[in-house]
C-alpha cells in the first residue's frame, strides 16, 4: 500500500516531477545578465527556440563550446524564445544540455531586439558574442560547428 501512495503521484505528475526548471527572465534581467562583468574571456549568447529547426541543428555546437573550453575562456548562455518555458526545460533535460539555459519572457520583441543588436532583424538563430573588453559582435543565422569554433577562437586570440 505504501508503494501505491508513492506511485500514484508519480504516474500522475511523473514528467513534471522529473523535469528541471530553467530560469525565467524578463528583458531587463537578461540584459543585466548579458552586460554584467563575465568571468569568461568570451560570452556567447545564442537565441533559439525548440520549434526552430536551424536552432536545434546548431545547438549541440554551442553546447560543445561549453565543454571544449575552460569556464574562464568561454561561457555559453542559451536564451530560449519558446512560447513557454516548459518546452525549453523539457528539451534542456532530454538533451542533457551542459550550457546555461534561460527562458526570455518578453512578448514585445520589437522593444528589445535592437538593444541586443541594431543589425538583428529578429530572425533566429541569432548569436551575440562579447569579449572580455566588452566588445560585441553579432551574427544572425545558423552556424556550422567549424564556423562557430573559428569565430570563438578569433575572439580568444585576436592577433
Amino acid at each position: 500500500m505504501k508503494l501505491l501512495v508513492w506511485l500514484i503521484p508519480f504516474l500522475l505528475y511523473g514528467s513534471e516531477l522529473l523535469s528541471q526548471e530553467i530560469p525565467v527572465l524578463d528583458f531587463q534581467g537578461l540584459e543585466e545578465r548579458i552586460r554584467e562583468k563575465n568571468e569568461a574571456e568570451v560570452l556567447v549568447v545564442n537565441f533559439w527556440a525548440t520549434w526552430c529547426k536551424p536552432c536545434i541543428k546548431e545547438l549541440p555546437y554551442f553546447d560543445s563550446l561549453q565543454t571544449s573550453y575552460s569556464p574562464t575562456k568561454v561561457k555559453v548562455l542559451l536564451v530560449s524564445l519558446d512560447m513557454e518555458a516548459k518546452a525549453a526545460a523539457k528539451y534542456y533535460q532530454r538533451k542533457n544540455i551542459q550550457s546555461e539555459v534561460v527562458f526570455l519572457d518578453a512578448v514585445d520583441h520589437n522593444a528589445w531586439i535592437d538593444r541586443i543588436s541594431p543589425d538583428w532583424s529578429g530572425a533566429i538563430p541569432a548569436t551575440l558574442f562579447i569579449n572580455s573588453s566588452g566588445e560585441e559582435s553579432f551574427h544572425e543565422g545558423e552556424y556550422s560547428a567549424e564556423a562557430l569554433f573559428t569565430q570563438v577562437n578569433q575572439l580568444l586570440n585576436p592577433n
